[in-house]
């Protein structure tokens, strides 16, 4: 017969794989997902989705962040209050006894579990460290290419900065979110070939300053 304490360890060994197992299929879909809207496998959801994510930004653009969660949940409780009473009112007509209308959605449990909300926690945590290890290394100028890398990038920005602002930056992103993979999947090979030239351009440029660079600083390349 076999130990409890034995039996006990394998179920629960069985258990974290199990789960282990559906929090990848749970990301691999999510991912797959969002691949489905940019790349618009459904027209329709990719439309809704566009076209929803550019209202809300444009909104933004234009009102207060406390204006546009207003006139939303406003909207949304006229909706909703006016169907209440067109049930009711219909309900009432029909001597029927349907009951309320959002009955359905009341009834379903909108609580986040509490290993779902540690998951993500745990996921976010791990982000949050690895970026300020990242920020640590770069501002330390543990290597100090890629802190000049940053000095350049941050530079560039002071100009964007001052042509764009957040809102009009995040409205660029939401239209070549959903433009680029389409023209890419169109125009892959061409694409590819001048993204290489680049990439080797670049690593070009790279290197030759790092042979200018003292030997103590320059970067190891580790192969």
């Amino acid at each position: 017969m076999a130990d409890p304490m034995t039996q006990s360890s394998q179920i629960s060994s069985s258990q974290g794989l199990v789960d282990g197992q559906n929090s990848s299929v749970l990301s691999k879909d999510s991912k797959f997902s969002v691949r489905e809207l940019v790349y618009w496998r459904d027209p329709k959801k990719s439309g809704v989705v566009f076209g929803t994510s550019l209202l809300l930004l444009l909104s933004l653009a234009a009102f207060s962040v406390i204006s546009v969660v207003s006139y939303l949940l406003l909207a949304l409780l006229c909706v909703t209050i006016t169907f209440r009473i067109y049930k009711s009112i219909i309900q009432a007509v029909q001597k029927s006894n349907e009951g309320h209308p959002f009955k359905e959605l009341m009834e379903k449990d909108v609580s986040v579990p509490p290993e779902t909300f540690r998951k993500h926690v745990d996921v976010c945590l791990s982000y949050v460290n690895r970026a300020l290890k990242q920020m640590s290394r770069l501002f330390l100028v543990e290597d100090l290419v890629d802190s000049l890398k940053l000095a350049v990038l941050m530079w560039l920005m002071t100009y964007v900065g001052a042509v764009f602002n957040g809102i009009t930056i995040l409205i660029l992103a939401d239209i070549l979110l959903f433009s680029l993979p389409l023209v890419y999947e169109k125009n892959k090979t061409q694409i590819d070939h001048y993204l290489e030239i680049a990439q080797t351009q670049f690593n070009s440029i790279v290197s030759k300053l790092q042979e200018k660079l003292p030997g103590a600083v320059k970067r190891s390349k580790v192969e």
